[in-house]
C-alpha cells in the first residue's frame, strides 16, 4: 500500500510467555500477506524478527522487533516482544507504542508467568486486549478448559470470536456467523455469537434496547460496538490459531483490521505537562490529530551495525516529514531528521512522511534515548510521556577486564548497551570500588556478556558484587592522638582530643563536626585540617573498610607547637584520634535492606514466606489477586536475596516473579559483622 491515513493504521504488540509462538505468528503473518516469499523458523534462525546472533543462538527473542504488513487496505505495525521474564523491560517498553495488545498463549502450557504480568500491565495502561490461543492443534483436547481458565483468571469479558473445528485444523467464525465446514469442537457458533452480541451491546443503551426489542443490528453497528467494548475493557476477544500450520491466521488478520481500534479510535496516551506555576499535570493529547504540533515518543533504541544508533518512535499527533527539525526532550537545540525509516526487522525501508499512529525510526542522532518525547516546537520542551513502569534491576555482577587496559573500553560498551535496554544498569560502586552491572536475572546479564564479546570483542571476568555495607557507632567515646615527627630541621607536631557520639536516628545529616575547644588549645586555622583527617577516615572506614555515617565529632582539646605545628600534622592527628575514639564506641556495620514484592500463584505462598523468613526477612503483607495469584511484600537484607531469582524460579516452577528496591540500612547481626571484619583484616595487613 503506497499511501494510507491514520484511520487505516493498526498498532499491535504481541506479548506472552517464552515459546508461546509470538515470533512464529509474526512470521506466518508476513508470509500470508505476501510481505515475504518464504516463512522462516526460529529453529533455523532465519525469521525476520529474531535477527541478532544471540537470538539465533538462544532460539528466543531477546529484543522487541517491529515489522509492517498491508492487509484489507490497512497498514499493520506489529511489535514482537521477548517472553522470558529476564527481558520484560523490552516487552514493557513496546506496550507504549501500541493501540492494542495481543496476548499469545500456548494451548498446551496455558496461563504462565509472563501471561499474567503482561495482561495486568495492559489493563493498567488502559489498552484494548485480545487473546490468541496458539498451537491449537497440539492442545486440542484441553481448549475448552483453557478458555474457562482464561475467563476465571482475566474476567468473564474474555469471549471467543472464533472456535476450533476438525480437531484444531480449521476455524469456525462466530461474530458475524460465517461458519464454514466442520462444526466447532466445543460450544456452537450460535452460542458464541449470542454471548458476543450480548456483551458488546451492553456498552450502548440505545443499541441494547433495539437489540432486546428484536431489531436486527447491522454489521457496521456491531463492529463499532465491538471496538468501543474493547477500548473500554468490556470485551477481551479470544481467537484460535496455529501459526506453524497457518490455521486461523486469516481470521486473526480480519479481526485486527476490521474490529481493532485505529489510532483515531484508540484510548489516548497520557503525557505529563509541567505547568508554569510549578508541578506536573497529567494531560491527554488529542487522539491522533494531524493538525496539532508534532509529538512522538521513543520506545526502542538499538545499535545497528550499519547505520549506528537507531531510535524507533511512535507518532502520537501531528505530521512529520523527512528534513523536518525536531526537539528531543528538554533540549533547547533542534535536530534535523534527514532520513526516516519504517522497520522490517533488521531491514529499514526509507519513508518520507509519517502520520499520527505511524511507527518510524531515525538513525545517527545521539540525543535520542529511550522514553524521550520528540516534538516539533520549542513550546513543548516541558512535555514528557507517562512512563511504562519498569522493574528495578537488582541482580548484579562485578566485572573486570580479562585483558589489562580495557576497562575504559568496557565502560563505553556498557554505556551503549544500557541505552538499548531500560532494565540494564551499570556503575562503579563508590563504596566497594567495583564496576557492577545489574539486570533482571542471570540470563539477562549472560546475554549482555555475550554482546560484549560479539559486538565489541571484549571479554570480562565476573563475580558476585560486594555488599555496600556502611559503618557507624553505638555509644559515645573519646579518642586522642599526638603526632610528633622530627627529621632534623623543622618537625611535625599536632595533638588532638575529640569525642564521638551517634547522631539521632531521625537526623537529616550523616556527619557533624564541632569545635568545642576553648582557650586557644588548638588554633582555629588548624581546625579544618582536623576535620579533613576525620573525613578521610569516614571514607576509609575504621572497622571493615566501608564508609561511615551517623556520627557527631567534637574536638574539645589539643596542643600545638608554634614552629613545628603544620596542617599535615593535624590531619594525621585527627585521623588517628578519630580511629581511637571509634574503636571504643562499639562500632557497628549497617547492611542495606530491600523491599521485596513477590508475585506468585497462591499455591506457593507458604513456601515463599518460609523461605523469606529463613533469609532474615520480614513479611509486611499479602494480597490475593484474581486468578489465584498473590502478592507478598517483605523486607529483607540485600545480602540474603542477591541470588533470589534462581531460588524463586525453583520454588514456583518458573511461575513467580519479583521486584526489589532499596529501602533502608539496619545494623548487621554480630556473627555476620565478625565474618566481614575478619575478611577485611588480611587486606588491611597487606596494605
Amino acid at each position: 500500500m503506497a499511501d494510507y491515513a491514520t484511520r487505516d493504521i493498526r498498532n499491535i504488540v504481541l506479548v506472552g510467555h517464552a515459546a508461546s509462538g509470538k515470533t512464529t505468528l509474526v512470521e506466518r503473518i508476513l508470509e500470508s500477506t505476501k510481505t515475504i516469499g518464504r516463512m522462516g523458523t526460529v529453529e533455523d534462525g532465519n525469521t525476520v524478527c529474531d535477527y541478532e546472533p544471540e537470538e539465533k543462538a538462544h532460539q528466543h527473542s531477546l529484543n522487541s522487533a517491529v515489522v509492517h504488513v498491508d492487509f484489507n487496505n490497512c497498514r499493520l505495525n506489529l511489535i514482537d516482544t521477548p517472553g522470558y521474564p529476564d527481558f520484560v523491560g523490552q516487552a514493557n517498553a513496546a506496550v507504549a507504542a501500541a493501540d492494542a495488545v495481543c496476548l499469545v498463549v500456548d494451548s498446551m502450557r496455558g496461563i504462565e508467568n509472563m501471561t499474567r504480568r503482561m495482561m495486568r500491565l495492559a489493563a493498567e495502561e488502559n489498552l484494548p486486549r485480545f487473546i490468541c490461543i496458539n498451537k491449537m492443534q497440539l492442545g486440542k483436547d484441553g481448549l475448552e478448559e483453557l478458555v474457562e481458565q482464561l475467563r476465571e483468571t482475566f474476567g468473564r469479558e474474555c469471549l471467543p470470536v472464533n472456535l476450533p473445528s476438525a480437531g484444531g485444523t480449521s476455524i469456525a467464525r462466530c461474530f458475524y456467523r460465517t461458519a464454514e465446514g466442520a462444526p466447532p469442537d466445543f460450544s456452537s457458533v450460535e452460542d458464541a455469537h449470542q454471548a458476543l452480541i450480548d456483551q458488546v451491546v451492553e456498552i450502548d443503551e440505545q443499541l441494547m434496547e433495539r437489540y432486546l426489542g428484536g431489531e436486527e443490528l447491522s454489521s457496521e453497528e456491531l463492529g463499532a460496538a465491538f471496538k468501543k467494548a474493547m477500548c473500554m475493557g468490556h470485551l477481551v476477544p479470544i481467537l484460535f490459531t496455529s501459526a506453524r500450520q497457518g490455521v486461523g491466521v486469516d481470521v486473526l488478520l480480519d479481526v485486527v483490521t476490521r474490529l481493532c481500534p485505529s489510532p483515531e479510535e484508540a484510548n489516548p496516551r497520557p503525557f505529563l505537562v509541567r505547568k508554569s506555576e510549578g508541578g506536573d499535570e497529567e494531560q491527554w493529547l488529542p487522539a491522533a490529530d494531524p493538525s496539532k504540533p508534532f509529538v512522538g515518543h521513543v520506545f526502542r533504541v538499538a545499535a545497528d551495525p550499519f547505520v549506528g544508533k537507531l531510535a524507533a518512535f511512535r507518532v502520537h499527533q501531528g505530521m512529520l516529514k523527512s528534513g523536518d527539525s525536531v526537539v528531543i526532550g528538554e533540549h533547547r537545540k533542534a535536530v534535523r531528521l534527514a532520513h526516516m525509516f519504517q522497520l522490517q526487522g533488521k531491514d529499514h525501508v526509507e519513508c518520507h512522511k509519517a502520520v499520527p499512529g505511524d511507527i518510524v525510526a531515525v538513525a545517527k542522532i545521539d540525543e535520542m534515548h529511550y522514553d524521550a518525547v520528540v516534538h516539533g516546537e520549542l513550546g513543548f520542551e516541558t512535555i514528557r510521556a507517562k512512563s511504562i513502569p519498569q522493574p528495578t534491576p537488582m541482580f548484579g555482577l562485578a566485572v573486570t577486564a580479562v585483558k589489562r587496559g580495557e576497562e575504559g573500553k568496557i565502560s563505553q560498551a556498557l554505556i551503549r548497551l544500557a541505552e538499548e535496554d531500560p532494565t540494564f544498569k551499570f556503575d562503579r560502586d563508590s563504596t566497594t570500588h567495583e564496576m557492577v552491572m545489574r539486570g533482571i536475572g542471570e540470563l539477562h546479564l549472560r546475554v549482555v556478556i555475550e554482546r560484549l564479546k560479539s559486538r565489541f570483542n571484549l571479554e570480562v571476568n565476573t563475580a558476585p558484587p560486594k555488599i555496600a555495607y556502611k559503618e557507624t557507632i553505638s555509644v559515645k567515646a573519646e579518642g586522642h592522638h599526638r603526632h610528633k615527627k622530627q627529621t632534623g630541621g623543622a618537625g611535625q607536631f599536632g595533638e588532638v582530643y575529640l569525642r564521638v557520639e551517634p547522631l539521632p536516628p531521625d537526623s537529616e545529616e550523616t556527619f557533624e563536626f564541632v569545635d568545642d575547644t576553648f582557650g586557644g588549645s588548638v588554633p582555629k586555622q588548624f581546625m579544618p585540617a582536623i576535620e579533613k583527617g576525620v573525613r578521610q577516615m569516614l571514607q576509609l572506614g575504621c572497622v571493615a573498610g566501608y564508609p561511615m555515617q551517623g556520627i557527631r565529632v567534637a574536638v574539645y582539646d589539643g596542643k600545638y607547637h608554634p614552629v613545628d605545628s603544620k596542617e599535615v600534622a593535624f590531619i594525621t592527628a585527627g585521623k588517628r584520634a578519630f580511629a581511637d575514639a571509634v574503636s571504643k564506641a562499639k562500632p557497628r556495620l549497617l547492611e542495606p535492606f530491600v523491599t521485596l514484592e513477590v508475585a506468585t500463584p497462591s499455591d506457593y505462598m507458604g513456601d515463599i514466606t518460609s523461605d523469606i523468613m529463613g533469609r532474615r526477612g520480614r513479611i509486611q503483607g499479602t494480597d490475593m489477586l484474581t486468578g489465584g495469584m498473590a502478592i507478598i511484600t517483605a523486607e529483607a537484607p540485600l545480602a540474603e536475596v542477591m541470588s533470589y531469582a534462581a531460588s524463586l524460579k525453583a520454588m514456583t516452577q518458573g511461575t513467580g516473579s519479583y521486584t526489589m528496591e532499596y529501602s533502608h540500612d539496619e545494623p548487621t547481626p554480630a556473627h555476620i559483622q565478625a565474618e566481614v571484619v575478619a575478611a577485611y583484616k588480611p587486606k588491611e595487613e597487606d596494605d
